[in-house]
């Protein structure tokens, strides 16, 4: 079931939509880091972050991509805890329909997903981050592997953002850094004094959907002809990013706890051990209705839902 990975890699912004499409994020070119306030308005810890260059998928990762990747790993004997759904109420481990194909896959686990993401790697060429005792995790029911991975930041492989990175990449816009309590996506380009969208131009939640939609579709207008808006044809953030605030709530890489301060320039990643995974952006269900670029929630690693999915970056 594997595609080449021709068939996957980033296309042009003028070519038809690609399941993986990274977009640079970070400094200027010639610049180390760029810096901002995580927590700012939603938390009642804060600490500064400093951010180097990554790339982040424009989208959240479809049920199309999760299918190929995964029945590709399979066949390389990776091992997984959950086959994925398409969105909240499509099908579950099988190949993907016309409706469902470009729906945020959903129902794996923070440990499906890392071993995804290594498999997703291998797939595409590229050297694999995750890890443990120096082996590639290709186990997501080894738990307690996973529960010690070691994420090797300076490989070009895919992995899960980190929860700076991931904030980050919600409320950058090329007019800088834009803090406050805001939606992802409200604020346009052009900055703070301009008009920004209603939020439900720019995200899929629980006050206007009760479901999961195609990826890159929020602002769309539904017609009885055309049920299924084209994936990316929607409204992006400033970064050019989609669906950052609602549709699914996207696993990071930490395990949650109060922001601390770290030495200046350091990648903040989390601490070592913990409970639960982070979540962000919120969703269309209810139970995480919380969208704000700041808002974050809590996982058990072994937790799979609806509502939960997950987009990739690389650090090269």
């Amino acid at each position: 079931m594997a595609l080449p990975s021709a068939a996957l890699e980033n296309k042009t912004e003028s070519s038809s939509f690609s399941d993986i499409n990274l977009v640079r994020l970070g400094p200027q070119e010639g610049v180390l880091y760029d810096t901002y306030v995580i927590g700012e308005n939603s938390q009642s810890m804060t600490a500064t972050r400093w951010i180097t260059e990554f790339k982040m998928n424009k989208y959240e990762t479809t049920y199309n991509l999760w299918y190929i990747v995964r029945n590709y790993a399979e066949e390389k004997g990776y091992v997984f805890q959950n086959p994925g759904q398409e969105g909240a109420y499509g099908r579950r481990g099988k190949a993907p329909t016309k409706d469902g194909a470009y729906q945020p896959v959903t129902m794996v686990s923070w440990y499906d997903i890392i071993v995804w993401c290594n498999a997703l790697s291998e797939m595409m060429g590229r050297t694999p981050c995750y890890y443990h005792n120096n082996e590639i995790l290709r186990d997501a029911t080894d738990t307690a592997s996973c529960d010690l991975a070691e994420c090797k930041w300076e490989n070009d492989g895919y992995r899960l953002p980190s929860e700076a990175e991931w904030e980050y990449a919600a409320r950058v816009t090329k007019a800088g850094y834009q803090s406050g309590g805001l939606v992802s996506g409200q604020i346009t380009a052009l900055g703070l004094d301009n008009p920004s969208l209603p939020e439900s131009k720019v995200a899929w939640f629980d006050a206007n959907t009760d479901t999961t939609h195609t990826v890159g579709t929020a602002g769309t207008v539904f017609k009885s002809d055309d049920m299924t808006p084209a994936p990316g044809s929607g409204n992006p953030n400033g970064a050019g990013l989609y669906d950052m605030s609602g549709n699914v709530l996207e696993y990071c890489w930490d395990w949650y706890d109060v922001y601390t301060e770290i030495t200046p320039g350091e990648r903040a990643v989390g601490p070592r051990f913990g409970a639960e995974r982070i979540g962000r952006g919120g969703s269309w269900s209810s139970y995480t209705g919380f969208i704000y670029a700041g808002d974050r929630y809590g996982f058990d690693p072994n937790e799979f839902y609806n509502y939960l999915g997950f987009r990739f970056c690389t650090s090269k």
